[in-house]
């Protein structure tokens, strides 16, 4: 599978002005709530997620239990990512302009990215990217919910269902390449009743 799956425009979000304009200011809010946050520190633990761990378009919380060893976390506020107590380092980067991470090869155990997943527009360039950041095994944890700025994300992610999501991004990793088979999974029961978490993983080939 590759790219030439998707369909023209799918990419494409209701605002094309650039990312840096609508993340210029800080939101010190959280995006999902505290039982789905709770929910994503659990899968956390449960894959063993630690060591030099990279929070992808992060903001002013990450979500572990634990704190890692050393978490990296890279998004659009400056002001956002120098408030996250869990991390050691915090670098500002806009991957729908430039895909390509700003990491050495093999410079991470893991990578994790909640609830922005939906915003990227060069997906599985990102994917693969995250790949050569990965050290062999190490995991790529995307979770996501119900929830977003709908004039960011695009197109492709506004017209398909939460089921659909998953397949979604298991379909970036596919695409992508330098991943084992994804797991994707929803990961709070249909009942529940705040917001669901959706979970795609899936670890970099050896």
């Amino acid at each position: 599978m590759d790219a030439t799956v998707f369909p023209p425009g799918f990419f494409d979000r209701a605002d094309p002005s650039p990312d840096a304009d609508f993340y210029s200011w800080p939101r010190l809010v959280t995006h999902i709530d505290d039982a789905a946050i709770a929910v994503v520190g659990a899968l956390y633990d449960e894959l063993g997620i630690g060591g030099a761990v990279l929070d992808l378009m992060s903001s002013w919380v990450s979500h572990f239990r634990e704190t890692p060893r050393h978490l990296t976390v890279l998004g659009m506020n400056a002001e956002e990512l120098a408030q996250n107590r869990q991390a050691r380092a915090a670098v500002v980067h806009d991957l729908n302009l430039t895909p390509g991470l700003p990491f050495a090869a093999a410079s991470f155990d893991a990578v994790v990215c909640c609830a922005s997943v939906d915003y990227l527009t060069r997906p599985i360039e990102v994917f693969a990217d995250v790949a050569r950041v990965l050290r062999p095994g190490g995991p790529f944890v995307c979770t996501f919910s119900n929830r977003c700025f709908p004039t960011r994300a695009i197109r492709g992610w506004l017209s398909t269902t939460d089921e659909q999501h998953l397949d979604l991004v298991a379909a970036y990793f596919r695409a992508a390449g330098g991943w084992g088979e994804p797991v994707a999974v929803r990961r709070t029961p249909t009942s529940h009743p705040g917001d669901p978490v959706f979970a795609v993983w899936a670890h970099r080939s050896a």
